[in-house]
């Protein structure tokens, strides 16, 4: 009799914690969770309550230890969900769900690696695969993921973009009090929970699954990160296949040529490099297209030197820079400052009247040209000069003064026999002006 009640607690006991467990050897048990950073809390001083067997695995259905915390003061508690073997093959966190390396979902992590889900959904198939998985666990390192994760190729730069570098405690917040949003809350600030607005049921946020988390199918998580990463800048490399030069703006006062050196020369070979420390800026031209196009994928808005973060554009080529700097503009299609003291653009010279006299002693025309009493020398055969102010007029006494002898104007002066005293027949042409 004994027998048959050890026997009948040994069945319940292998079949009431897991219906498809194969046997009770390969039930989890661990001394410790694996967490990230924000599941884990701010705190370094936290208290855990281990539960061996105390909850089958959301995805395996299998018994595993469940770990239960506080993250923070003002905090929800928080409990492991999945086992350590599940979370190992996924490398993802046991409360969470998210990537522990970049702190995304599982179906933004695996489009960007472009990585295809392989595990199977039926019992029977998840069972050999997990125990294959597990094998494989048992064999590695534990230093880098395994299965397709393990095989994957580098990150793409969405996920470099997308990642999450510093904790996100605010997920840790308590949910929202349901007596509080029927109006019947009466613990006031005592309550543990949220007094705020609860979401639109009808936002797709709301209605999140785990399985498909972790599966990487139809997560509205997952679809507003990708739909944020199709709208993010892109820096596409000019149709002018001439151009391999890179502008890299921001730099600081003590980046030197080396540096830009040290950092360009994996892509490329490298032709010249530029170094404008008046506006902070350098130009690196390359040899090839095909350098200049990886460096600029490389390094676009991932390029840190000395703790700041440069800007990364391509050159403009030779015909734009000229049009942009007659337009005001410099070569990168920044706008010109204009320069304090200069005169804006010139007037239009006045429309030419074909009937208007030639006025060549540029007098004004409203007045009559009034002559100056300036003697002239004495013709040939005169006795005595004429007094002062008896000779013939020529200009104003308050007009400019006559134009200077020949031999004391500058060369190239234009002049006409006119208006030269000295030269013959200037008399009678003032005369005959008169």
């Amino acid at each position: 009799m004994r027998d048959v009640v050890t026997s009948l607690c040994a069945w319940i006991m292998a079949t009431s914690l897991g219906s498809n467990t194969y046997n009770r050897q390969n039930w989890e048990d661990s001394d410790f969770p694996i967490l990230c950073q924000t599941c884990l809390g701010e705190n370094p001083y936290i208290r855990m309550t281990k539960e061996k067997y105390g909850k089958e695995c959301k995805i395996c259905a299998r018994p595993f230890t469940v770990f239960r915390w506080c993250p923070g003061v003002r905090m929800r508690f928080k409990k492991t969900e999945v086992c350590q073997t599940c979370s190992k093959m996924k490398n993802v966190c046991q409360t969470c769900l998210l990537d522990l390396e970049y702190g995304l979902p599982i179906q933004v992590r695996d489009t960007g690696m472009s990585i295809k889900d392989d595990i199977p959904r039926s019992d029977v198939n998840k069972e050999y695969y997990t125990q294959n998985m597990e094998r494989e666990i048992q064999n590695s390192d534990s230093t880098r993921p395994v299965g397709m994760l393990g095989k994957a190729q580098n990150p793409s730069d969405m996920l470099l973009k997308l990642a999450r570098a510093t904790p996100y405690y605010k997920r840790n917040r308590p949910h929202i009090c349901s007596f509080w949003v029927k109006g019947e809350c009466k613990r006031g600030e005592e309550c543990p929970y949220r007094h705020e607005k609860p979401t639109d049921p009808d936002d797709p946020l709301a209605d999140q699954n785990i399985k498909d988390r972790y599966y990487g199918i139809n997560d509205p998580v997952a679809d507003k990160l990708l739909k944020r990463a199709s709208s993010m800048p892109r820096l596409d490399p000019p149709e002018d296949k001439s151009i391999t030069t890179l502008y890299i703006g921001g730099l600081g006062e003590n980046v030197t040529d080396s540096e830009l050196r040290n950092n360009f020369y994996q892509y490329g070979e490298i032709r010249a490099i530029t170094l404008v420390q008046r506006q902070q800026c350098a130009f690196i031209q390359f040899a090839t297209r095909q350098g200049a196009e990886l460096a600029a994928e490389k390094t676009f808005n991932k390029l840190i030197i000395n703790g700041c973060r440069l800007a990364v554009k391509w050159g403009r080529s030779q015909a734009a820079k000229e049009t942009d700097v007659k337009d005001g503009f410099d070569e990168m299609g920044t706008g010109l400052e204009p320069v304090p003291g200069l005169p804006t653009t010139l007037p239009p010279p006045p429309a030419l009247e074909e009937e208007a006299p030639a006025n060549y002693f540029n007098l004004d025309p409203s007045s009559s040209p009034a002559l100056m009493n300036i003697s002239l020398p004495p013709p040939p055969g005169l006795p005595n000069p004429p007094p002062s102010g008896f000779g013939v007029p020529m200009f104003h006494p308050m007009g400019p003064p006559p134009p200077p002898p020949m031999a004391l104007r500058p060369p190239g002066h234009i002049h006409y026999p006119s208006q030269d005293p000295q030269r013959m027949g200037a008399h009678a042409a003032i005369r005959h002006s008169d």
